[in-house]
């Protein structure tokens, strides 16, 4: 085995336990933190969800293995420090990934952690154990894993079938927690056991989730809070006004609009904003292995007719940002140069051009204004995915789809964009990092979880596996350039825009630092405090 940057790893353990020390010297522990949280979950276990609304409040459940760092606000390979590892390296060939684990460290109910908790944690993910989750989202994820071992309590391994550099990036997610053995996926549903800085106490489904301090947990001194409450208030304009107020210290991450974050400014001009890149892109579904829509014919005309640009100044005032597949540069690192872009279906800025295209597409197939196809689009139920999907309704008429709304409630709304049940869907298309192996396995590999339109192109998956073995960044980004025009082309999932949001919270919280490019990575909340306390 040759260990990777045992300089880098050193600084970075060191740099942790300087901070650690200088943090504990000048904050002061206790209060509880309020959150306005917008939804009610479908569950407490981030393994088996897909939505934020578990993975925010649930973060501090758990520890990974690695983690971005919590107070660099670009998260990157850089940027990833230990957590229940202390130190990895690679194998000569790339095709193995060993983990120095942490010792001493203990589950909530008392029992020790070890390296068989990883094993068991990958198991479960690759769907090899007795036990089974109840949705698997993130399984396509770590396709390229062939198992992990325990080979020693303190050691684990990860055996991959070919080499893959991006591994620990998908590892150092917020949504790649370590799960207890002992404890069953059905109990982690309902009441998380986990290593982390926080303890779960209660979910009261559409009024409160709660989290109290961890007393044993095995960073000294943290965390600084002694809970964290989750208000739930599904109605965003409430939910501003009990922030403006005072009656919650933050809001729900990213879930200020660029309107709503003017009022925020006007109304409670003492708190702290920061606008930034969600790592999130509104997509627009369509149901390609179902009539009328296992047609290219009309799925090129939707996608010719989208006026991006409007999307972009009716819900973000021109700061969405129109892109591929990946979050488009500056803020991502393998998004599609304009130039590129210009060149796709719907893309190019005369979108009379692109329409006129569309329509004459649609009436050889028939379709004109007084005989429309008539589709429903299936969205959930929340104030964004509303919003969008009026305006798309709107746009559809131009080229004669009369389309019905239909509302699906969160619980649901993962179940059924999994059994492809809908015509066509409006979806917030997720990156929970900046690389194309989370983008491209989990929602374009061919039986993936997350591939909600069925799409399957064996062929383009061999470029997945060589973009993902290259090592050079420079010819990885061609080859994804190259994959996400492909995508583009064969209108997968059309991407309307990438989006740009805020998160708010009153000069009170200190210690939090609002991570950028994605919005599953940042809440760990171990080094928030308040400086009065309630």
């Amino acid at each position: 085995m040759r260990r990777i940057n045992p300089i880098a790893a050193v600084a970075a353990i060191l740099l942790l336990a300087a901070s650690w020390a200088l943090s504990a010297a000048a904050q002061t522990p206790g209060g509880t933190l309020r959150v306005w949280h917008w939804d009610s979950p479908p569950s407490m276990s981030i393994h088996e969800e897909v939505t934020i609304s578990t993975n925010v409040p649930m973060m501090g459940i758990f520890n990974n293995l690695v983690l971005y760092d919590q107070h660099v606000a670009r998260p990157s390979l850089q940027s990833i420090v230990p957590e229940l590892a202390t130190s990895w390296s690679w194998s000569e060939d790339g095709k193995v990934l060993t983990f120095t684990l942490r010792q001493g460290v203990k589950w909530h109910d008392g029992k020790p952690f070890t390296a068989r908790d990883v094993q068991c944690t990958w198991e479960l993910v690759l769907g090899r154990s007795d036990a089974k989750f109840r949705t698997n989202p993130r399984k396509a994820r770590y396709h390229n894993v062939e198992s992990v071992t325990a080979d020693a309590d303190d050691t684990a391994s990860f055996h991959l079938k070919r080499p893959q550099p991006a591994l620990l990036a998908l590892l150092a997610s917020g949504l790649t927690p370590i799960y207890p053995c002992h404890v069953m996926p059905a109990q982690m549903r309902q009441h998380p056991i986990g290593t982390g800085p926080f303890k779960f106490v209660e979910f009261k489904p559409n009024e409160l989730i709660r989290v109290v301090r961890n007393p044993e947990y095995w960073k000294p001194g943290r965390p600084y809070l002694d809970a964290i409450e989750y208000p739930i208030i599904t109605n965003r304009s409430t939910a501003i006004l009990a922030f403006i107020s005072g009656k919650v210290d933050m809001t729900f991450p990213y879930e200020v609009t660029v309107p709503l974050l003017k009022e925020v400014a006007s109304q409670a001009p003492q708190a702290q904003c920061e606008l930034q890149p969600t790592g999130v892109a509104r997509s627009l579904l369509v149901n390609r292995n179902a009539p009328p829509f296992d047609n290219p014919d009309i799925r090129r005309a939707m996608a010719l007719n989208l006026d991006r640009q409007a999307f972009v100044d009716i819900l973000s005032e021109a700061q969405d940002r129109i892109g591929g597949l990946m979050l488009p540069p500056p803020d991502g690192v393998w998004g599609m140069p304009a130039d590129l872009l210009k060149t796709l279906p719907g893309y190019d800025p005369d979108v009379a051009k692109s329409r006129s295209e569309a329509r004459n597409l649609m009436e050889k197939l028939g379709y004109r204004p007084d005989r429309p196809l008539r589709v429903k689009i299936t969205t959930r139920n929340l104030p964004d995915f509303r919003d969008t999907s009026v305006i798309l309704i709107d746009q559809l008429k131009q080229i004669y789809i009369d389309a019905e709304l239909e509302l699906v409630e969160t619980p649901l709304w993962f179940p059924r964009l999994a059994r492809k049940d809908f015509q066509t869907a409006f979806i917030f298309s997720v990156g929970s990092v900046d690389d194309p192996d989370q983008k491209l396995y989990e929602n374009y590999a061919c039986g993936a979880e997350r591939n909600y339109t069925g799409y399957c192109n064996r062929e383009l998956e061999q470029r997945f596996d060589q973009q993902s073995i290259e090592t050079n960044q420079e010819k990885r980004r061609q080859l994804v350039w190259q994959i996400d025009k492909r995508l583009q082309e064969e209108v997968v999932q059309p991407i309307i825009a990438h989006t740009r949001r805020a998160t708010c919270w009153h000069p009170q919280v200190k210690g939090l630092t609002i991570l950028a490019n994605s919005l599953y990575n940042g809440w760990r909340f171990e080094d928030v405090w308040l400086d009065n306390k309630r």
